[in-house]
């Protein structure tokens, strides 16, 4: 790779931070975070080392869904700002180094959206397409649905005319009928609009629903939309109108079918996909003690295309999903890290975050983000999990895990500047509560987890190579141990991350060493490991321990 690339697709060593505008900081008292709360962070954020920052929506909404059932896709809700506030966010983020992304929410509307308040008043309506329609009733079962606790059915009677309407998720947000010219056409008009506002680019929601052949079962069309195509439109859109921009998408599908959003062997898809399959199976690894399921997955990752990335992360903002494992390794997990039955939803995933799941045991929780930011990849944080954040179980749902942000101890965090009879939602207390979890009191501790992760921010951007990477993971005879290298060029770097109580000595071989090499320890204090001529070499490692041993040559600082 060359460091002039890395501004082209610069996504590719990215530091994401994602965050919600009503969550995480008020700014005039009322209880609930808005974008000027957000602008006065961005100090904080710049500090931690995040250069990408991706709002979750802040668009006027029907507040069922927590801003992801949109009535104005070119507004901003009159409770968190102005569209010049947004410009104030993007234009003093990047004069900070950090780009601003937000969610795109284009598979549905909610159903106080004017076009479905119009396409509901007759079949004859011009809007009528823009959604999808049935005389009858297609067959559908809870399978079908997003949310099985709250749907049975992708299909609604619409009492005006006795039609029924899809909706994969819930049945006040319809879903767009995206073989329709006349909503490509809005969704271009949308995503321009934002990039003319200074965005980078665009958290793509729900992929496998928006880029899908929607229609009536058993009705076909000869001219069939295809969907591959019309994301390749979109990439092309998006890229002529600011040429380095960005498409994170919401992809969880097994790895083959997560190639074909990329675009297969062109690469002309979506640029950016979070690796859902490794994240499920880090947790079943975690429950076990054992790297076999997480090394398996790394080995089955596809290679991409030279400007595509995997995204790595620990936790999103739903819940933390566990479809993809089978149904004896869901419950092992479930076991291990939520064996109450309020801890779980859908019965597929984990309302919790990292360190509840962990019984905050720090050693585990630091050793998950070594992990995490030692992969090739893009890392992506969640809000709080910097400081480490728990949950509120009290609030219902995928909500549990949105709580405000923790800034100072106090009954409101640090998150208002006022004393506003009730939050957007209510904090954790006891152990996880603001008193004992804060940004404030961390940001003082030189030993706290928001200094190790800003040193894992810091040591990752100073090896730009890592989101260049191909990775190869090594075998040994230590089964709670994962070790991989990644590979860029003429940069290698060994990360080995012990998943297990005990510790261990790893006999590791490092394939193709150049003459010379010394192991470098780039998170410890700089020491080295020998390593012979052929590569061989022995690691030792503690209880739940991580190391990044960087390849240097002869008289090489790699740091430098």
């Amino acid at each position: 790779m060359k460091m002039s690339d890395t501004g082209d697709i610069w996504w590719k060593n990215a530091v994401v931070y994602c965050a919600d505008v009503e969550t995480f900081h008020d700014s005039n008292g009322d209880g609930i975070g808005d974008l000027r709360g957000m602008t006065d962070r961005i100090e904080y954020l710049a500090d931690l080392g995040v250069t990408c920052l991706w709002l979750m929506p802040f668009y006027p909404t029907a507040r069922k869904d927590d801003g992801y059932d949109i009535t104005d896709f070119y507004g901003v809700d009159p409770k968190l700002g102005t569209l010049g506030d947004v410009v104030e966010l993007v234009r003093t983020a990047r004069a900070h180094g950090i780009r601003v992304i937000i969610d795109f929410v284009m598979n549905h509307t909610s159903d106080r959206h004017p076009w479905f308040r119009s396409a509901r008043r007759s079949r004859d309506d011009p809007y009528r397409d823009y959604y999808v329609w049935s005389r009858t009733r297609p067959k559908s079962s809870k399978k079908d649905v997003v949310f099985p606790d709250q749907e049975d059915s992708i299909w609604d009677r619409d009492e005006k005319t006795g039609d029924y309407y899809l909706h994969h998720f819930y049945k006040h947000q319809p879903d767009l009928n995206v073989a329709n010219p006349a909503v490509q056409e809005e969704i271009s008009r949308t995503l321009g609009f934002w990039l003319e506002l200074g965005v980078s680019g665009f958290r793509v929601d729900a992929v496998p629903f928006l880029f899908a052949r929607d229609g009536v079962p058993g009705v076909e069309d000869p001219d069939a939309f295809n969907p591959d195509r019309y994301l390749g439109d979109v990439r092309s859109f998006v890229t002529r109108r600011l040429g380095d921009a960005m498409l994170l998408g919401e992809v969880n599908l097994p790895y083959e079918e997560q190639r074909r959003f990329f675009g297969g062997d062109d690469g002309d898809g979506l640029t950016m996909q979070f690796d859902f399959i490794g994240m499920q199976r880090l947790y079943l690894s975690l429950a076990r003690g054992d790297a076999g399921p997480l090394a398996d997955a790394l080995r089955e990752r596809p290679a991409l295309d030279i400007t595509s990335q995997w995204a790595s992360f620990v936790r999103n903002h739903d819940e933390l999903t566990l479809d993809k494992l089978t149904m004896s390794e869901r419950r092992e997990v479930f076991d291990a890290f939520g064996p109450d039955p309020a801890m779980q939803l859908y019965d597929r995933g984990l309302r919790r975050r990292l360190p509840t799941m962990l019984g905050g045991d720090e050693r585990r929780i630091r050793l998950v983000y070594s992990l995490m930011f030692s992969l090739p990849g893009t890392p992506v944080l969640f809000y709080g999990e910097e400081i480490g954040m728990g949950e509120n179980l009290d609030v219902p749902g995928r909500l549990a895990v949105r709580t405000p942000m923790q800034w100072a101890p106090g009954p409101y965090g640090g998150f208002t500047s006022g004393t506003p009879r009730r939050l957007t939602r209510p904090m954790p207390d006891g152990l996880w509560g603001p008193d004992r979890v804060n940004v404030a009191d961390q940001r003082r501790d030189s030993g706290s987890l928001w200094w190790f992760i800003r040193g894992l921010v810091r040591r990752y951007r100073q090896l730009p190579q890592s989101g260049w990477a191909a990775i190869e993971v090594l075998d040994h005879p230590a089964p709670s141990v994962l070790a991989h290298v990644s590979r860029s060029d003429d940069w290698m770097m060994l990360a080995v991350h012990n998943l297990g109580p005990d510790g261990a000595v790893v006999p590791l071989t490092v394939p193709d060493l150049p003459d010379g090499a010394r192991l470098v320890d780039v998170l410890g204090e700089r020491r080295e490991t020998p390593v012979d001529r052929s590569g061989a070499v022995e690691v030792e490692i503690g209880p739940y321990g991580y190391r990044w041993l960087l390849v240097a040559r002869p008289g090489e600082d790699p740091l430098v």
